[in-house]
């Protein structure tokens, strides 16, 4: 069986994505933490995201439409779900102290 549609990219992410190259001709060597912040400042200061947003909406929607193609195929959305996730390893038994091992040698003499 196929695996559930990923969702889709927002706007903002779309945009980055077009602009990562220009971002990194503009400044060099520029380190990965440094093109994402870069992007950040440069998508706040833009003034017309419209083109960004309708492409998003539009990803959108091909996202909803396979997600109900998938659902109307056997895909099932918790099934896949929680196989997925990871259960949280056991606990490990607490380690004894040097406190705790001195605790036992006292009971052990009082008797």
């Amino acid at each position: 069986m196929a695996d559930k549609p990923k969702r889709p990219l927002s706007a903002y992410m779309l945009w980055l994505n077009s602009a990562r190259e220009g971002i990194k001709r503009e400044s060099p060597g520029i380190k990965v933490t440094e093109v994402a912040k870069r992007g950040g400042e440069l998508w706040r200061a833009m003034k017309d995201k419209s083109e960004w947003e309708a492409k998003a909406a539009k990803a959108k929607d091909d996202y909803d439409r396979a997600v109900k193609d998938f659902e109307a195929n056997g895909g099932n959305n918790s099934a896949n779900g929680n196989a997925k996730k990871r259960s949280k390893p056991a606990k490990k038994p607490a380690k004894k102290t040097k406190k705790d091992d001195s605790d036992d040698d006292d009971d052990d003499e009082s008797e």
